[in-house]
C-alpha cells in the first residue's frame, strides 16, 4: 500500500439505485452535490451490494465478506459485533471510528466495533423482520399498504432522523478539526433516504411531481416477467395492489424528491468538511446497502437480482484517486474493506487474509479486469436462495429450484431478454455456472440458510406466532414509538 495514511469519511445511503443518479446517467434526477463527487474522484459503474436487503448488506459491509461466510442471512439476523469488522480492528490499533445515524445491527450495548454510536438505529427489539424467516408458503404483507399510502410531500420520521443525523456530523467534523491526532480517524454517516416511506420533503417533491415522469420499466401486467421467483415476491409483498397511476407517480416523484433530499444532506456535509479544514487530509467513499425496483416489473422495494435493486453507486475520492475516472470493472462492497484499511494506512496481511475483497485503490488503477463478484438472497419474499455472479458482460442469477436467469448487460442494459433458454448462450451459461460454483455451493449455502432460519422461527413461537405479531415494513427510528401491522 504506497498510498499516504489519511482520514476517512466514509458516507452510506439506504434503498439508492443506480438509476437515481445524475452522474450515473440519470436525466431526472437532480444529484449535484454526488455529481461533484463524482468528477473529483473515482465512480465504479458496475457495483454491487452483497445482498439487496439491509440487515445483511450492512452486515457484510462491517466484515469485509460475502453472506454466505459469515451467517447474517436475512433481516432478522442482524451483526452482532461476534464477526470483527472493520471497525473492531482500527479501534484495536487506536483509530477513532464514529458512527452517526443507521446501522441495522443487533441491539444497543453489543460491541460492534466504533469508538462511539451517535443515534443508531438498530432492528427492533433485537429481532428485526421475523416474518421474513418464513421461507414457504410466504404471507402476505400487511404492511404493503404503506409504499403507496405514504408517496407525497411532506416530512416523515425519516426525513426527520436524516437531519438530525446531518447536523450531528456537521458537528463531528468541525469539533473533530480542533483536536490533534495521532492516527487517522474513520467517520461513518449513515443516512436513511431514499429508502420508504416515500415521503419527500415539499420543495424536492414538487420539483418532480409538477413535470411529466415515464412509468416504470415494465410496469403492465402484460409486460411483467413471470419468473417463479418474481411471482413469489410480488405475491408476499404485494405493494402493487395499492398502486393507481397518480400513487405510482406520488411514489416515483417521493423518491426522486428524498434522492435530491439526499444529496442535499451530503452536501451540507462535504462543505463542513472543507470549511474545517479537513478536506485536504480526508478521503471520501459514497456507497448504498442496495437498490430499490421502484415499480419495475411491478416491483416496489428490493430483494430481486437486477440492476435496479443488486447495483449500488459507489464513488471514492481523495489523494491518491484518479480524478474524473470511471471504472467498468465489476466491484462489490467486499472490496471497501480492503479499501478502508488501505486508506488509513493498514498494511497487515493477517487482516486481509481469506478476505474475498480487492482494494478500490488497486481496482482504480486497473488490477483484477476479469473478476466475478457475487450477490446472493435468502431473505423475506423469496421462498429459495437466489445467487447473482457479474461475469464480464454476463449477468447470470442461479436460483435453488428454479430456473435459471442470463443477461448481457452490454447488449440489455436494462435486462429485458433473457437469455437462458437460449442455446446460443450454452457456452456462456455453463461458463458462469462454473463461476458461481468457484465461489460457493448454492445448494449447501440455501440448506445452511434454511436449517439457521428454522432454528430462529422455533425460537420465536414458529410461523403462526412470528405472522401473527405482524409486518415490521420500516425499522422505527430511535425513540419513536412503533406500531407492527
Amino acid at each position: 500500500m504506497s498510498q499516504k495514511p489519511k482520514n476517512l469519511l466514509v458516507i452510506m445511503s439506504d434503498e439508492h439505485s443506480t438509476k437515481a443518479l445524475g452522474c450515473y446517467g440519470s436525466e431526472i434526477v437532480k444529484t449535484p452535490n454526488l455529481d461533484r463527487l463524482a468528477a473529483s474522484g473515482t465512480r465504479f459503474s458496475s457495483a454491487y451490494c452483497t445482498s439487496p436487503v439491509c440487515i445483511p448488506a450492512r452486515a457484510s459491509f462491517a466484515v469485509g465478506k460475502y453472506i454466505h461466510q459469515v451467517g447474517y442471512w436475512d433481516n432478522a439476523d442482524a451483526y452482532d459485533g461476534a464477526v470483527p469488522s472493520w471497525h473492531h480492528h482500527l479501534r484495536e490499533r487506536q483509530h477513532d471510528v464514529v458512527s452517526i445515524g443507521k446501522l441495522h445491527f443487533r441491539e444497543t450495548g453489543e460491541d460492534h466495533g466504533f469508538t462511539q454510536e451517535i443515534v443508531p438505529m438498530h432492528i427492533l427489539e433485537g429481532k428485526g423482520d421475523l416474518m421474513g424467516l418464513v421461507r414457504s408458503e410466504l404471507p402476505v404483507r400487511k404492511g404493503a399498504y404503506k409504499m403507496a399510502h405514504y408517496a407525497g410531500p411532506g416530512e416523515s420520521t425519516y426525513t426527520m432522523y436524516d437531519r438530525d443525523i446531518t447536523a450531528r456530523a456537521q458537528i463531528w467534523l468541525r469539533e473533530r478539526a480542533k483536536r490533534e491526532q495521532d492516527k487517522p480517524w474513520v467517520l461513518f454517516v449513515s443516512l436513511v433516504a431514499p429508502h420508504f416511506p416515500l415521503t419527500a420533503p415539499p420543495e424536492h417533491y414538487y420539483h418532480y411531481y409538477n413535470q411529466a415522469l415515464p412509468m416504470p420499466k415494465l410496469y403492465e401486467e402484460s409486460e411483467r416477467p413471470n419468473h417463479p421467483y418474481l411471482l413469489d415476491y410480488r405475491k408476499s409483498f404485494n405493494y402493487d395492489d395499492y398502486f393507481d397511476r397518480d400513487a405510482v407517480k406520488r411514489a416515483i416523484a417521493g423518491y426522486f424528491g428524498l434522492c435530491s433530499f439526499l444529496d442535499e444532506n451530503i452536501g451540507k456535509i462535504l462543505t463542513s468538511l472543507e470549511e474545517s479544514g479537513l478536506a485536504d487530509s480526508t478521503r471520501i467513499v459514497y456507497t448504498s446497502d442496495h437498490g430499490d425496483n421502484l415499480g419495475s416489473r411491478g416491483m416496489w422495494g428490493k430483494s430481486t437480482m437486477f440492476e435496479e435493486a443488486a447495483a449500488v453507486p459507489l464513488i471514492i475520492s481523495g489523494e491518491g484517486i484518479p480524478a474524473n475516472k470511471v471504472v467498468d470493472t465489476s466491484v462489490s462492497h467486499v472490496d471497501v474493506y480492503p479499501f478502508i484499511l488501505d486508506a488509513v494506512g493498514n498494511d497487515e496481511p493477517q487482516l486481509r487474509e481469506g478476505f474475498p475483497g480487492v482494494s478500490l485503490f488497486e481496482v482504480a488503477q486497473g488490477a483484477a479486469p476479469d473478476r466475478n463478484v457475487l450477490v446472493e438472497y435468502h431473505g423475506m419474499g423469496s421462498a429459495t436462495g437466489a445467487f447473482m455472479i457479474r461475469n464480464g458482460k454476463y449477468k447470470y442469477v442461479y436460483y435453488v429450484g428454479y430456473p435459471s436467469q442470463l443477461f448481457d448487460l452490454q447488449k440489455d442494459p436494462e435486462e429485458l431478454s433473457d437469455l437462458a433458454t437460449n442455446p446460443e448462450y450454452e457456452a456462456a451459461l455453463a461458463e458462469c455456472r462454473t463461476k458461481l460454483w468457484q465461489i460457493c455451493d448454492p445448494l449447501e449455502v440455501d440448506a445452511r440458510a434454511k436449517a439457521r432460519q428454522a432454528q430462529l422461527l422455533a425460537q420465536n413461537g414458529g410461523r403462526e406466532a412470528v405472522i401473527a405479531r405482524g409486518d415490521l415494513g420500516f425499522t422505527p427510528v430511535p425513540g419513536v414509538a412503533f406500531t407492527l401491522d
